[in-house]
This record gives structure tokens, C-alpha cells and sequence, in this order.
């Protein structure tokens, strides 16, 4: 897609399974099956896509998928397909090691497993060598020292490598990262969470991250079950919906197994709904 002075690309890099009800919190499974059917196990499906950008001589990823580094057990119990982003990306006719920034909604393994993987020697290897790796600081505290609901979540052999190799960037807040590409945070679903929005002179994308995961979470009370704090997200919802609608804006999808993105709008009824699916 060409927006503005922006390139981007979605790049599907695997897919799981998460139980439906984790997904919905308190929405009813007889509302939340029409759009997101489950498996015998309650499971629905989900995808993993990030963004890759170039702009004025930055070439940029947001978020990585879950990588190649997890357990079997971990593979099973999710049923996770999940491959080498390096690998992934030369296939897609791009260097990696070209890559100059690269932004992390959060720290979650399956957003931030991609950031590294095993080299044949054993070791920790950073899949973008040359990239500054934007992270929230209070997402990168909240991830070294995870409680019991985060632990199955935050995983050190994702993330500790960036700092050991000096390549990390903590941001405290709000801030342009650099010239349209802008994060702003959002600490419903975890501390330091972070959408990212790329303003251009033809439109504005916001990357949604786990605000909202899937396109039938554009619903204000679709809100997930592991959400630190559900009720921070639906005000961020709410404020981040109204300027979507207002301006225009895409919202892309990292999850949703269809719809990349969309456009919405306000229904007659004064609640969110998607007006446009958009295609990257």
C-alpha cells in the first residue's frame, strides 16, 4: 500500500489458537461465535501480521509474531505455526538487516517472540541486527519482573538480547519515534502497551496491537479477559475510536484471521462499526 511518502506491507507470520471466552471477557459466547466461531476446545482462530514500512530512507517493522524459539508444549496447547522471520522476510524480497527501527506494541510472546531466535551456534541473535527497538519502559519493567497472570506471557530469550547488544529504546509516553511514525500508550491490556500511528499527507494508520486485537473487538464491550485493567481499555477505546471515525483513519489488525484493515464509522445508533475493510 502507498500512503503518502509511506510504503507498507502486511506480513503474515503465523497463526494459534486462544480460547474465545479469554478473548470476549464478559460478551456472551452466543454474540461473540457469530463472527469468530470457536473450535471443540473453545479455541478461536488468530493470526499473527505485522507491519513493514520505508519511509524517507527508515525502513520499519511494528511487532514480530511469536518466532521460532517456543516449546512443544507450548506449540500444542496454542496450535502455533510460527517461522523464521529472517527467513520470512528475505522471501518477501527484503533484507532484514536493512531494517533501522523496530517497534514493539508490547512485550507478549506472541508479538515479541520474532524480535530474536537461536543462531546455529546456540546463542541469541537479533532477527533486525541494525534496528533500534522501541519499547515503553514501563512495558519493559513490567516484562522483566512479569506477576503470576503475565508469567506465561513474557518470555526473557524474546527481549533481553536487544539490550545486551545495545540496541534498545526506552520511551516514557507519547513521542514521534521519527517523521510520522508516532506511539501513543495504551495500559488497559498490560503496562506500557502501545498503539502506533503512522500520519501521512494522505491519511493516517493506527496500528491497534491488542486494544483491539480483532476486527469484531471495533465493539466497545468486546474487551479480553486478560486485560490488566478492561475498564482503561474501553476509555482508550473509546477516545481512539472517535478520532478513527472522525479523521479517517485505517486501523490494522494484527490478529483478526480475515480483515487486515478497516475504516469505521459511528451507526445510527451512536456505537462503532466497520465501514470499509482495507487490504495491505
Amino acid at each position: 500500500m502507498k500512503l503518502g511518502e509511506f510504503e507498507l506491507r502486511a506480513i503474515e507470520t503465523g497463526k494459534f489458537r486462544l480460547d474465545g471466552g479469554a478473548m470476549f471477557g464478559v460478551v456472551p459466547k452466543v454474540l461473540w461465535q457469530k463472527t469468530d466461531p470457536a473450535d471443540g476446545n473453545n479455541r478461536i482462530s488468530m493470526h499473527m501480521r505485522l507491519l513493514y514500512g520505508e519511509s524517507n530512507g527508515r525502513r520499519f517493522v511494528i511487532d514480530s509474531g511469536a518466532g521460532t524459539k517456543l516449546g512443544d508444549k507450548m506449540l500444542r496447547n496454542y496450535e502455533i505455526e510460527s517461522g523464521g522471520l529472517r527467513e520470512l522476510f528475505l522471501s518477501e524480497g527484503l533484507d532484514p538487516d536493512l531494517v533501522t527501527d523496530a517497534i514493539a506494541t508490547h512485550l507478549h510472546f506472541d508479538h515479541a517472540g520474532g524480535y530474536t531466535f537461536y543462531g546455529e551456534d546456540g546463542e541469541i541473535k537479533l532477527t533486525f541486527p541494525g534496528a533500534a527497538h522501541h519499547v515503553q519502559k514501563r512495558q519493559w519493567d513490567a516484562a522483566l519482573g512479569p506477576n503470576e497472570k503475565d508469567r506465561a506471557s513474557f518470555f526473557p530469550e524474546n527481549f533481553i538480547g536487544i539490550e545486551e547488544a545495545g540496541m534498545l529504546d526506552l520511551i516514557e509516553g507519547e513521542k514521534e519515534i521519527f517523521p510520522g511514525v508516532r506511539v501513543i500508550p495504551t495500559d488497559g491490556h498490560t503496562p506500557g502497551h502501545q498503539v502506533v500511528l503512522i500520519e501521512t499527507s494522505d491519511g493516517t494508520v493506527m496500528y491497534c496491537g491488542d486494544l483491539i486485537p480483532l476486527a469484531s473487538h471495533v465493539n466497545l464491550p468486546y474487551i479480553m479477559a486478560y486485560d490488566h485493567f478492561p475498564l482503561s481499555t474501553l476509555a482508550e477505546k473509546k477516545r481512539l475510536l472517535a478520532r478513527a471515525a472522525d479523521e479517517d483513519w485505517i486501523l490494522f489488525f494484527e490478529h483478526d484471521p480475515v480483515i487486515a484493515g478497516c475504516r469505521v464509522r459511528r451507526n445510527d445508533r451512536g456505537r462503532f462499526e466497520i465501514s470499509e475493510t482495507i487490504d495491505f
